[in-house]
């Protein structure tokens, strides 16, 4: 496979409903089933991502963009159309995603990276590192439901990268981190891509988006407006009309 994710004509819908039947009581006092109208959060949508790339998704809130990112990620799975990726992958999609609130750090470290694919052994090997580069060493021992954002995001974003994906998607939550965490988050990147992974990421931040992303795509009410190099995606954004 020559890229690293192919998205092929995908859409995806979402029932909005008008007046939801809340039980089967309700339904039989209404007398009819809900009403419903049916949401397309994509619409045909074709990308390839190339191997070794950090590719950026960028679009105004209700674009589409973390659907399309939780539909690569296969949490989500399209109405139409197919998504190819190639080699392993991890998703940091949500802060503290795969995290359970009354357990330590140590042991979402466990939890999660078991989720990601990765073996207790290779959890091990890896822990410290994982730690590390969190920044949250002086809590490890405590429940992360007690942890600010931030350090849930630096301690899913440290067990996420260490999975050593082949493809590694990113949505908003990085913006939580303070500037030293982003600075070396970005530095991670610059280091996977040296080694020919790839990055899919999605950001309201265009500073951010232009210095990270070789490639970018413009996403507007679920149609792709665009797609080409970061600054000529951006200026096409920007000189949207409002």
């Amino acid at each position: 496979m020559s890229e690293a994710v192919v998205i092929d004509d995908v859409s995806k819908s979402f029932r909005m409903y008008k007046e939801r039947n809340q039980s089967l009581k309700s339904a039989i006092m209404r007398g009819r089933i809900s009403s419903h109208t049916d949401f397309w959060a994509l619409r045909n949508v074709s990308l390839e991502i190339p191997h070794g790339s950090t590719f950026g998704l960028i679009g105004d809130n209700g674009s589409g963009k973390s659907t399309l990112l939780k539909c690569v990620a296969k949490i989500l799975h399209p109405e139409t159309g197919t998504i190819t990726t190639d080699g392993r992958l991890a998703a940091l999609l949500e802060v503290g995603s795969g995290f359970h609130p009354e357990l330590s750090g140590r042991e979402n470290v466990f939890l999660n990276g078991s989720i990601l694919g990765m073996s207790k052994k290779e959890i091990t090997q890896r822990f410290d590192e994982i730690v590390d580069f969190s920044g949250v060493e002086e809590f490890i021992d405590q429940p992360v439901k007690n942890y600010s954002s931030g350090m849930y995001v630096r301690l899913g974003f440290s067990v996420a990268i260490n999975v050593d994906p082949d493809v590694l998607l990113v949505d908003e939550v990085l913006a939580v981190g303070d500037e030293a965490f982003q600075a070396k988050c970005r530095q991670k990147f610059a280091d996977f891509k040296k080694q020919g992974k790839t990055v899919v990421v999605v950001s309201h931040s265009m500073g951010t988006m232009q210095q990270m992303c070789d490639k970018l795509a413009w996403l507007h009410h679920g149609d792709l407006k665009a797609v080409g190099d970061a600054p000529d995606v951006i200026a096409k954004y920007r000189a949207r009309q409002p």
